[in-house]
């Protein structure tokens, strides 16, 4: 539960992060021995503490419905073709390409507009087009490595549709999840979830998203605050990852 309560509150920050801590929790801290069923089992907790966290974002009115539908109506196509790709593949040799992913998607986020965007924004054919292929996109590297994907969506939503960071986390919410849900029942059909676990890190991030989205909230009114904090935890989740990865090679040598 305690670990739950992390996953919950960077959620509810952040829209991200979810996944990408649960897995080592589980793994390291929790003491689940297979990587694939920490992966599935993680994947369900996030997505239940997502959809959880996304009803104080609809509360506060962050969410834009109709981008986020779009985005993750595209990308639960693209998570199911992931997640039966990753099912097959040891995820721990990408991890390195995916690490330099997540680095340069947190440069994007400091450039000058990253807090910036238009808060009234609406989707028309020209965003649906793009949140379309950005959603695929995300989708399939969400469910290939079996996390919520929001350090993905977040950016995702902000370059399809020019809405603010805080807009893109509350709508983030919504595909983290769609696509988490989608890759528990394709882990699920393979005997890759722990129901007893998922429940208890699902009752953490419950409470967790509730401290995690007052946060939010309030942190909005700092300018670039939000985009700080998404951008230091990205950038040191990052490099967690990638020294696990040159670690794991170096021992494989």
């Amino acid at each position: 539960m305690l670990c739950g309560t992390v996953v919950g509150f960077s959620l509810g920050l952040v829209g991200g992060g979810g996944s990408i801590l649960a897995v080592p929790l589980l793994l390291y801290v929790v003491g689940v021995q297979d990587p694939h069923l920490a992966i599935g089992t993680s994947a369900l907790a996030v997505a239940a503490s997502a959809f959880a966290n996304l009803l104080g974002h609809w509360r506060a009115g962050t969410v834009k419905w109709g981008c986020a539908a779009t985005f993750a109506g595209a990308g639960i196509l693209g998570a199911t073709g992931g997640s039966t790709v990753g099912k097959l593949i040891d995820g721990d040799q990408l991890l390195f390409l995916f690490a330099l992913i997540m680095f340069a998607a947190g440069a994007a986020m400091l450039r000058g507009r990253a807090a910036a965007g238009d808060p009234n924004v609406h989707i028309n054919a020209t965003i649906a087009l793009k949140l379309t292929a950005l959603g695929l996109a995300a989708g399939f590297v969400s469910g290939f490595f079996g996390i919520g994907g929001g350090f993905l969506i977040v950016p995702g939503l902000m370059l399809g549709s020019g809405m603010p960071i805080l807009n893109a986390v509350g709508s983030s919410l919504f595909s983290v999840g769609a696509f988490g849900l989608t890759t528990a029942i394709n882990y699920a059909v393979s005997g890759l979830v722990d129901w007893a676990i998922a429940l208890e890190f699902i009752l953490g991030g419950v409470l967790g998203g509730l401290l995690g989205t007052t946060t939010a909230v309030k942190l909005s009114a700092h300018k670039r605050a939000l985009t700080y904090i998404f951008t230091a935890i990205l950038f040191i989740v990052a490099a967690y990852m990638l020294a696990r990865t040159v670690m794991a090679l170096l021992a494989g040598n």
